[in-house]
């Protein structure tokens, strides 16, 4: 099978080896496994920092310009790269037997709409945004959910979305993502929730993740007296001004940033944290979510996309509104033996949702795609 990738993750050359996003190759790695021939039409550029990690089977790169609409200058650009691209994804899907849209995204939505003119082509789609019906989102987010559920125009299509939404199309499939195997589970470990507390926050360090939101939600703790501690992993834009916050306000013994960590490290943390703070403003399946469950640590989360499934609507973690007082408030009104039934919970439903189920679900979805044509 020939296995054709559109993204607008950018795929880098580094050490003479393709490389992109860390999470996203090891998501890649298992699709290509099961196929023969890999393709990626992507941009091969990035300005930015990346944790990135080389693909495990090489793909052959179709490299295309990225697009950028951030202002009249950058829309004038893409609309002149709009042709190049547009012909360089129709030769790409001539070749293919398996199209994969990764979306959302710019080059997801250019891939959205010529996929159209390959209605015989087998073709999967990954959802990685927030597909919450009723979320406010982009213009070109909706038109991508519009094009994806819409079909009569897009035949032959699984798109692989986050969370259980009601009135979907047929070929809308409820989805996951995974990160650690069955060989990882672990007994829990029992916390005590009456001695010091630790905290951590892992994702990006920009606004959609809200970081100084947890940074100030440990500040109003120790400001009523409470032993806590908050390690943050990631890096981003908002570093610097995060850093400025913790040493002006005297928070340095009780608020850490670890910048970019390999999994195994943030792993250590997980096996003996109490709380895992997410406040984000948009989420599809946060994956570091279900990482913290997996080992008993209790998510304190805004209820965005399908968060508040995977908390089980507050059995497994508790969910807060994006206001400081009330999160805290919230936070204060559990019981120790209520923390100690989150944790248990928590850990059992993330222990279910492993990557050797994972690989078997994406190697059963390209079989059932391929002979399904």
């Amino acid at each position: 099978m020939k296995f054709l990738v559109v993204t607008n993750a950018p795929t880098l050359y580094q050490n003479k080896t393709y490389c992109a996003y860390a999470p996203y190759v090891r998501e890649m790695d298992i699709w290509s496994d099961n196929v023969d021939e890999f393709k990626i039409l992507s941009p091969n550029s990035y300005s930015g920092k990346l944790l990135t990690a080389p693909f495990k089977n090489q793909p052959e790169l179709v490299a295309v310009p990225s697009l950028q609409l951030t202002s009249i200058i950058h829309i004038i650009l893409s609309v002149i790269k709009l042709p190049i691209i547009i012909i360089t994804l129709f030769k790409a899907m001539i070749w293919a037997d398996h199209i994969h849209l990764r979306c959302p995204g710019n080059i997801g939505l250019l891939g959205c709409v010529v996929q159209i003119f390959f209605p015989k082509k087998i073709k999967t789609a990954k959802y990685a945004g927030n597909w919450d019906p009723k979320s406010k989102q982009p213009l070109s987010y909706r038109l991508q959910k519009w094009l994806l559920s819409n079909t009569l125009l897009t035949k032959n299509m699984t798109a692989l979305v986050y969370g259980d939404w009601p009135n979907q199309t047929k070929n809308i499939k409820s989805f996951f993502t995974a990160t650690f195997t069955e060989a990882e589970k672990e007994p829990l470990k029992v916390r005590d929730y009456r001695s010091a507390l630790e905290f951590m926050f892992v994702g990006s360090l920009v606004e959609g993740k809200r970081p100084l939101f947890a940074i100030q939600l440990i500040e109003q703790l120790l400001k009523q007296g409470q032993q806590v501690r908050l390690h943050l992993f990631g890096d981003g834009v908002l570093r610097p001004k995060l850093e400025s916050y913790i040493k002006s306000h005297q928070l340095e013994a009780y608020i850490i940033l670890h910048g970019n960590q390999p999994k195994d490290v943030i792993k250590t943390y997980y096996k003996t944290s109490h709380f895992l703070i997410l406040a984000s403003k948009s989420e599809g399946w946060p994956k570091v979510v279900a990482e913290a469950m997996f080992f008993g640590v209790i998510p304190l989360a805004t209820k965005v996309s399908c968060i508040p499934t995977m908390l089980g609507h507050g059995e497994r973690g508790i969910l807060v509104e994006a206001d400081l007082g009330q999160a805290v408030k919230v936070f204060n009104s559990y019981t120790e033996a209520n923390f100690k039934s989150m944790s248990t919970k928590a850990l059992e439903w993330s222990q279910a949702y492993t990557l050797d189920r994972f690989e078997k679900e994406i190697r059963d979805l390209i079989l059932f795609e391929e002979n399904r044509v």
